[in-house]
């Protein structure tokens, strides 16, 4: 174990994520190392992407539209395929990746998954459709579920459980499209179905939904993706109980807390997005120690079949070779 890595993963998530900082606390010293590292390691390629540092210690001047460069998601590319052919990267948030890729046997293509989703910011994809966006929020969101499941010790083949972390990461990332609608829209990036949009009357174009006269109307495809977003927590929520008891008191906690912003965003009606929408402190708590109970009723149920998904959007389903 390299104690500088686990060091300075723990810094990242400290400054990136007080809040997962905080749920990590409740797992074991292992498992919250590995945490932390896989945290490190995906908020780095974000910030890549996203211009925050361009991987070079650069950054894009504030309020200007972030252009991913194809030449970024190449370097990410290159160390992460280092990582895999177990040589030396040449940034230490991939060096922490590959102790976790080592020791819980990460399969590569999750970490492909992830990257596919920068490589849509990067070609700038059109999200025509709720296929769109939901397939985009895997790619970013919803493969981060699946890896921190197994941190959390779940089998890399056990498809059922890792479609549950799969749809809590879906259900954040939808909840973070409401939330930041126009933030986004303000760097040049409209990730709400644009079919939804048009049906509003709402030109599915950054100009469109910055336009203050549609705010109202945008406000409505909002709530339609908060409402898509309850389908997966409410599926998310019955993985709990395929996971250690501290780690499923974590998550729980987590998707108590996170679900809640929607709650601010509905109650705030087109006025959310004059001001980011938070929970109260006070609140977190009292939802992080609800979600606790919750986790703990799950794990009662540990060996009862999870309920089918429906019709809910499908992952790609690794094949692991045998």
């Amino acid at each position: 174990m390299d104690s500088t890595l686990a060091k300075q993963s723990a810094q990242s998530i400290a400054k990136g994520s007080k809040s997962f900082a905080l749920a990590s606390l409740l797992f074991r010293p292992k498992m919250r190392r590995h945490a932390h590292m896989l945290y490190a390691w995906c908020r780095y390629c974000d910030d890549v992407i996203d211009g925050q540092n361009l991987g070079f210690g650069e950054t894009v001047a504030a309020g200007a539209e972030a252009v991913p460069s194809a030449e970024d998601l190449a370097f990410l590319l290159r160390e992460t395929d280092t990582v895999y052919r177990g040589e030396r990267p040449s940034r230490w948030q991939f060096e922490a990746f590959q102790q976790v890729a080592v020791e819980t046997g990460m399969p590569k293509q999750h970490a492909l998954d992830l990257l596919a989703g920068f490589e849509m910011d990067v070609r700038q994809h059109s999200y025509d459709s709720l296929e769109d966006t939901l397939r985009y929020s895997y790619h970013v969101a919803g493969v981060v579920g699946v890896m921190m499941a197994i941190v959390m010790g779940v089998d890399p083949e056990d498809n059922d459980t890792l479609d549950r972390a799969s749809d809590l990461g879906i259900a954040f990332q939808l909840t973070n499209i409401a939330r930041d609608v126009i933030d986004d829209a303000a760097i040049g990036r409209v990730y709400l179905p644009g079919d939804w949009l048009q049906e509003e009357g709402v030109p599915p174009t950054p100009a469109g939904v910055l336009d203050e006269a549609n705010r109202e109307r945008v406000w409505m495809v909002a709530m339609r993706l908060l409402a898509e977003a309850d389908r997966y927590y409410q599926s998310a929520g019955s993985g709990v109980r395929r996971l250690p008891i501290r780690a499923g008191f974590a998550v729980a906690a987590a998707r108590g807390v996170y679900r809640d912003i929607g709650r601010v965003v509905r109650t705030k009606s087109p006025n959310v997005w004059d001001r980011r929408a938070r929970t109260s402190r006070r609140r977190k708590l009292a939802l992080a120690g609800l979600g606790c109970l919750q986790g703990a009723g799950a794990k009662s149920q540990f060996f009862r079949a999870l309920p089918p998904r429906a019709d809910l959007w499908k992952r790609p389903v690794l094949r692991l070779p045998s």
